[in-house]
């Protein structure tokens, strides 16, 4: 019988950092970080395209994944996301297929309409045009993804008889997943193509109250438009920090987080609320803890939302790198596994081991002095059975 298919895990890169901190450095440890994902097992690891603010720095998800795929060898890479009102449609199909050819099939194509009003302006776009930008685009997108030689004409962009030079290396094709705040517009459109959603909001606080009704918004949009959509395809995008026990967790990130809010998201972002640390924590949209809180959170999720595919890690610099590193590495040791399985079959083989313990003590005391006797020996008085295994 098949077994069910694992959840998916990954890094969310979006990057945050702090304007203080020299770039060259910053930009070496996001690529640091998808390289031990990578040797960890995680499966996905996502980067994001910003051009303002100074705080969220890569500016082209792809030039950053094609550098990323030479460090890596297993781990799929996607643009988190590709702001599509921002490029003319053919060139960001090339470009995903470029980096699915160079990191030999990896890649995947997440796509949104763009979520920093400043780096709208800069290029002359109205906030308002970007959503049926995003659409546009990607309805064209996929149809060259998928082989097809493309005629079109909108108010910015033109299109005539385009056709990629390469296609993806895969038969599938690229996975492509759009970025889903708290409007349903993202689940609408991910629902009519028929492809996976990043659930950005499941990171704010209420932001998953809402993910039932937004499920079933993107399966009636699938069902008007003749697709299909998968919960598999779906993945929640959360803050997270471990560490050995909850306490050392919440004091490594304290500081770091109050410094974002104080220089980036309340001054430069507008951001109005006072939430707190303790606030987002008993939300689960920022899981800080252990790794066995870091499971609990997540099958909370599970119950509240119904059931999603995916789950990934919103890296910060809460805390300090070194320690980011550390907590990776407890959630691939200790949260992983308890959702894809990895264990069932060495726990069910320890439980069944203890059951039946009682009834091998006989048989190992028999095996024994068997031994004993056949080497003209007796078996020692009070001798332990489970030191002479």
């Amino acid at each position: 019988m098949a077994r069910p298919a694992p959840m998916t895990f990954g890094v969310f890169i979006a990057p945050f950092h702090a304007n203080d901190d020299s770039p060259v450095l910053s930009l070496r440890h996001d690529l640091a970080l998808i390289e031990l994902a990578d040797r960890l097992g995680f499966d996905e690891a996502w980067v994001g395209e910003h051009h303002s603010t100074g705080v969220e720095r890569i500016a082209d998800p792809f030039m950053a994944l094609a550098a990323a795929a030479v460090k890596t060898s297993r781990i799929r890479l996607g643009t988190g996301v590709v702001s599509l009102p921002y490029h003319h449609p053919l060139l960001v199909a090339d470009r995903t297929v470029l980096l699915d050819h160079l990191s030999l099939g990896r890649a995947m194509l997440g796509v949104g309409p763009g979520a920093l009003i400043s780096d709208a302006d800069m290029m002359g776009i109205a906030p308002v045009t970007q959503r049926s930008r995003m659409n546009e685009a990607l309805d064209v997108i996929i149809k060259l993804l998928d082989g097809e030689v493309v005629t079109a004409s909108t108010d910015w962009f033109e299109l005539r008889e385009a056709q990629l030079a390469f296609l993806p290396l895969n038969p599938g094709g690229v996975p492509i997943a759009v970025a889903s705040t708290t409007s349903p517009s993202g689940v609408s459109t991910a629902g009519r193509h028929g492809v996976g959603v990043l659930s950005l909001s499941a990171g704010f606080i209420g932001g998953k109250k809402d993910m039932r009704t937004q499920w079933e918004i993107a399966e009636q949009a699938a069902k008007e438009a003749g697709t299909t959509i998968s919960r598999d395809g779906w993945r929640m995008v959360v803050r997270v920090h471990l560490a050995e026990d909850r306490e050392q967790a919440i004091r490594d990130v304290e500081r770091g987080r109050e410094q974002e809010r104080q220089d980036y998201f309340k001054p430069v972002l507008g951001l109005e609320n006072d939430y707190t640390l303790a606030d987002e924590i008993a939300d689960d949209s920022s899981i800080i803890g252990t790794p066995a809180d870091a499971v609990a959170a997540i099958e909370r999720m599970l119950e509240q939302t119904g059931g999603f595919g995916g789950f990934m890690i919103m890296t910060h610099d809460w805390a300090s790198r070194e320690k980011a590193l550390t907590s990776l590495e407890l959630f691939a040791r200790y949260v992983m596994p308890h959702f894809q399985g990895t264990l069932t079959a060495a726990q069910r083989s320890a439980r069944v081991v203890t059951e039946k313990r009682p009834s091998y003590k006989p048989l190992a005391q028999a095996a024994i002095s068997k031994a004993y006797s056949d080497s003209g020996r007796e078996l020692p008085a009070g001798a332990n059975i489970q030191s002479l295994r």
